[in-house]
């Protein structure tokens, strides 16, 4: 039976060949994943594996170098201060959104402030927040059922189900009343541009997430008029 690092080392080889920019980390995670194991107990270990994992091992790799990214394969995604488990509804959330999530927590200065989280997905963006101030209230919403379900299991997972809501609605069809901020990470992709985005966004994104229209801007005119509507003076 191979070791553990036997099987690291000839994953990262193949991961290297299929294009992957990551293929130690990447071979590390889907290793864990497969043995239950944290990722960086793996670094000198030199237990063995049995061949039903192997083949569980070979099938992930499999997977990974066809283009699907490792938190899909995986489940879930590090964002912010939480781990978000994912579906096929969802965006997988990016680092990069972490910065609304700073800026946020800057904009929203009162106490015991109401949150609305339009296009929520996993309820990361809403989720972030909520988890930074006790304070906080927040109403996520998204069209797809399966994402709110989703972000509802998110929040359940790390205690904030009693502080968060979640809609299935089209934008902010559902919500009357004033908020103290409104949050969005919205689809920005121009909807000729979709093809040419790298695969592991392409093939395993919701087009719904990313899709924005002829010229990416699709849904921010409608936001920003409901933000009219809703926001507090």
């Amino acid at each position: 039976m191979p070791d553990v690092r036997a099987c690291l080392a000839k994953a990262s080889i193949r991961l290297k060949a299929a294009g992957c920019d990551t293929p130690d980390l990447d071979a590390r995670l889907l290793l864990a994943h497969v043995l239950g194991q944290a990722p960086e107990s793996l670094r000198l270990s030199s237990s063995q594996i049995g061949s039903e994992a192997v083949d569980q091992f070979d099938a992930v790799l499999m997977r990974r170098m066809e283009g699907e990214p490792v938190s899909r394969i995986v489940g879930h995604r590090a964002f912010w201060t939480l781990d978000l488990a994912l579906s096929p509804d969802t965006l997988d959330p990016r680092p990069d959104t972490e910065t609304l999530v700073e800026v946020a927590l800057k904009k929203v200065g009162s106490n015991h402030a109401l949150v609305a989280d339009l296009g929520t997905g996993t309820g990361a963006i809403l989720l972030a927040l909520l988890a930074e101030r006790a304070d906080l209230l927040g109403i996520g919403i998204d069209i797809s059922p399966l994402a709110c379900s989703t972000a509802l299991a998110n929040a359940r997972a790390h205690g904030l189900e009693t502080r968060a809501l979640f809609v299935a609605a089209n934008w902010a069809d559902a919500l009357s009343g004033s908020f103290d901020l409104i949050v969005s990470n919205p689809p920005y992709i121009a909807t000729a541009e979709i093809g040419t985005l790298e695969r592991e966004v392409r093939m395993f994104d919701p087009a719904r997430a990313l899709d924005g229209g002829e010229d990416g801007l699709g849904p921010y005119p409608l936001i920003a008029q409901e933000a009219i509507r809703l926001l507090k003076p």
